[in-house]
Formats: C-alpha cells, structure tokens, sequence
C-alpha cells in the first residue's frame, strides 16, 4: 500500500485529538459538535462538517480511521491531496444532510400522527424533552414509535462513517477485484461484490431497525455516503476530471 499520504495522515491526527479531548479530557464536545436534530436546540449547520471528527467509542475511531488508512490511501495516492478532501468532505457532508432528510421524514410521519390523535403541541415538546407522556395514547400508537420520535430528536449522530463509505465505494468503483475481509468474515470477497453486500447491510438495518453489527449506528448516514461517492464516481468518470494539485 506504500506511505500513508498527507490528507489521509491529517484527517486521522484530527480525528484522534478531537476524540482524546472529547473522551480523555472529558471537555464534552459533542454538545457542540456532533450532528443534532434541526429542532433540537443544541443543533448548528456547523455539526454537518464537524459531526465527521467525533466518535463515540475507542472501537468505532479505530475501525473508521483504519478504514481511510487503508481504503483513502491509494485513493489520494492516484488523484492527489485536494481532490481526494473534496471527495471525502462531500460524501461526509452529503451522508449528514441524507441522515437528517430521512430522520426529518420519520419525525415529522409521528408527529402528524399524534397530532392526528388530539395530543397538544406543548404535550409532544414535553415527550420530546422529557420523555414523559400519558400513556393512554399507546391505545392509538406504539411506544416503539414514540421512543423512534425521542432518539431521532435527542440523539445525536457522530463519526466519519458517511464520509468513510464514500471512500469504500469509490475504492471499490476503482479497485473492483481488489479481496477484502471482515474480521466475522475471514474469507477475502472481491471489492466489487464485498462492498455493495456491506451497503445493503446497511440499508436494510436502516429500513427494518434490525442490525446485526448492535444498536446506536446511523445506517442512513451509512447509505447516504455511499450514495454521494457513487454520484460522484459516476459524474467523474463522464467528465474525466484531471488529478486536482
């Protein structure tokens, strides 16, 4: 794979001082930083660039940022440092704005729904700060749906994820017989089929709610970066764009 490359190297000592001052300094930088609900009131349009520099767990920095080691590398290597930080930052930023559209989406299917029932503005800000409410409405709708309205609008989205699949898939639009593996999968798989497996993972754990890598990953985020990378592999490749200096 050779030297790792200047963006790549940058891209992870940020990341790594970001998490140490977050999580090892204890500053709680998430409240800042992290990607937030449009209608919460800790959001910032800043978070859409800055939610790619934070990770919740030493595990979820370590596979992110061994993933742009490994698959940003001969990226950078072929096309050159500012091509590749536009690649990388627009999937990332596009990966924020698709997770937000598809969480705005379900919010706004529940809120209409309890609206529908006769449940008050003020009562539904209060489910949505408190996460109190009377539970005779559960007589008219789940109480999976009403936690689903909660973690959308409290929970923030962190990681460099969305910008990380754009990576993949334009390493594997790139490197199509390229073998790669997972550690629950030893048996190397040609990029080609490796990755577009990995994405309807994905999509499919976004849609049903059911994922087998655990609970608290931003599938949409997932898809939308692998959707941008596409998009921009494709608009390159008709284009032919020139390595950018």
């Amino acid at each position: 794979m050779g030297k790792i490359t200047d963006a790549v190297k940058h891209l992870i000592i940020l990341n790594v001082i970001f998490f140490a001052a977050s999580n090892l300094l204890g500053l709680h930088l998430d409240n800042w930083l992290a990607l937030y609900f449009p209608q919460n009131e800790n959001f910032g349009v800043w978070q859409f660039v800055s939610h790619m520099f934070m990770h919740g767990s030493f595990m979820h920095i370590l596979f992110n940022m061994y993933a742009l080691w490994a698959f940003g590398t001969p990226l950078e290597q072929m096309w050159g440092k500012n091509k590749f930080l536009f690649f990388y930052f627009s999937a990332g930023i596009g990966a924020g704005l698709i997770y937000t559209a598809v969480n705005y989406f379900q919010f706004n299917n529940i809120y209409n729904d309890l609206v529908a029932i006769g449940m008050q503005a003020s009562d539904i800000q209060q489910l949505l700060v408190s996460g109190k409410y009377n539970s005779d409405i559960l007589s008219q709708i789940s109480e999976d749906r009403l936690v689903q309205m909660y973690q959308i609008y409290n929970t923030p989205a962190v990681g460099a994820s969305g910008a990380i699949y754009g990576v993949l898939v334009a390493f594997g639009m790139t490197f199509p017989n390229a073998k790669l593996a997972l550690i629950f999968l030893p048996v190397p798989i040609a990029a080609k089929y490796f990755i577009p497996v990995l994405i309807a993972i994905d999509l499919f754990s976004g849609v049903t709610g059911f994922s087998i890598f655990g609970g608290g990953i931003a599938h949409f985020a997932h898809v939308g970066g692998a959707l941008i990378g596409f998009i921009m592999m494709q608009y390159w490749k008709k284009n032919q764009f020139n390595r950018w200096n």
